[in-house]
């Protein structure tokens, strides 16, 4: 009998060189760092790239198979009430979101908290948002809205809403939106709404140890400079701002077989998959991006497929490598996964890997290289639908 495959776990393994930024600030505004090996590395938070990868999403899906993270759940949901019924008064759309939510989802409303010093609403109405970020699919605002048109239409609104909680959780809970079953839900008030994160995204630090540095920079005034009288070499503002420039190591790894349980089918598990990879790769951090215009693409990308478990391979780099940084980067990295492999017996079921450059050629030590990041989605997108299909 034919063994059948326990696990399916998709690992992402990235180099990647940025140019001089500020990727991704602290509390003071300067680049996120930390002590690893001893050393000062650049470090970008696991959040600060979940987001552009998730913005990827957008161009790469459709927006019904997405979700939306907000707390202004009621002015979502009263909008795709009136889109659903325009006959409905915005009053009233307000009304039966506020009821749908809260009573019929049990999710906690209140009034944001006005700011300090802020002026007097002037009798605009300010909406109630939910007490937390509410991670929710497309779908189900629009299959909420659908219940709140039909509760709209009976003596007691309320009631109708009420009688319906059933069937408002069961939508809530059935939310098989990508990124919603990708990074997870978490709602404090009702555990049974929370959905389990199925990718796992690591800080991004950087391979070689790092001094950050600062900008001094000046604006000129343009109109004072055109004056006759007042044109000078005088600057309007100074200011300085820090940075640095690192090849960064990144990875991330997605549970296909948890995927696929929230998702329930394995074809759209595996497109899921591919495009978590691909939106991955390609992805960049915003942050002061118009100052530095940071944007690169990896050097390296090495996509595993494993039966057994995940594995990060930033040990490779507790000692900071030396120039030159990629060559060297992607020694170690394939260094270190050779020897974990053999270790403890965990080799990949397929790796395929992505390569720029003759510095990252030590890489086809782990598998050929491939000709495009569209041969890794298919590749990987097909492996995974072959294997889900056989458990």
């Amino acid at each position: 009998m034919t063994k059948q495959p326990s696990r399916t776990i998709i690992e992402v393994h990235i180099l990647q060189t940025t140019a001089p930024g500020n990727l991704n600030r602290d509390d003071t505004g300067s680049p996120k760092s930390v002590i690893y090996g001893g050393a000062m590395r650049a470090r970008v938070s696991s959040q600060a790239w979940k987001r552009p990868t998730r913005q990827v999403f957008r161009e790469l899906l459709d927006p019904s198979q997405l979700g939306v993270r907000t707390k202004r759940v009621v002015e979502l949901l009263s909008k795709r009430i009136l889109a659903a019924e325009p006959n409905i008064e915005s009053e009233q759309a307000v009304n039966l979101a506020e009821i749908v939510l809260a009573d019929g989802a049990g999710i906690k409303l209140a009034k944001p908290r006005k700011k300090k010093d802020a002026e007097d609403d002037q009798g605009e109405e300010v909406l109630q948002e939910s007490t937390y970020l509410l991670f929710m699919g497309n779908r189900q605002y629009d299959e909420l809205a659908s219940i709140a048109v039909e509760a709209s239409a009976q003596a007691d609104a309320k009631a109708a809403i009420k009688n319906s909680k059933k069937r408002i959780k069961k939508i809530i809970t059935d939310d098989r939106s990508v990124d919603v079953a990708l990074f997870g839900r978490m709602v404090a008030d009702d555990t049974d709404l929370n959905v389990d994160a199925s990718a796992q995204v690591a800080h991004a630090i950087s391979v070689q140890e790092i001094n950050p540095e600062s900008d001094y920079f000046t604006a000129v005034d343009d109109a004072k400079q055109e004056s006759e009288d007042e044109g000078d070499s005088g600057a309007a503002m100074i200011g300085d701002v820090e940075f640095n420039a690192a090849t960064f190591y990144r990875y991330a790894n997605v549970d296909a077989n948890r995927l696929n349980d929230t998702l329930g089918d394995a074809d759209a598990t595996a497109k899921a998959v591919g495009t978590f990879v691909k939106a991955f790769v390609s992805s960049m951090p915003q942050g002061k991006i118009n100052t530095f215009a940071h944007g690169t693409l990896p050097e390296l990308v090495v996509v595993n497929v494993r039966d057994s478990q995940a594995v990060n391979l930033v040990g490779a780099f507790e000692r900071p490598v030396e120039p030159d940084y990629v060559e060297h980067a992607t020694e170690a990295l394939v260094r270190r996964e050779q020897e974990l492999d053999t270790a403890y017996g965990i080799q990949p079921v397929n790796t395929w890997i992505i390569r720029v450059g003759e510095d990252t050629k030590a890489a086809e030590q782990l598998a050929q290289k491939v000709s495009s990041l569209q041969e890794v989605v298919s590749g990987v997108e097909s492996l995974v639908a072959d294997r889900l299909v056989q458990e």
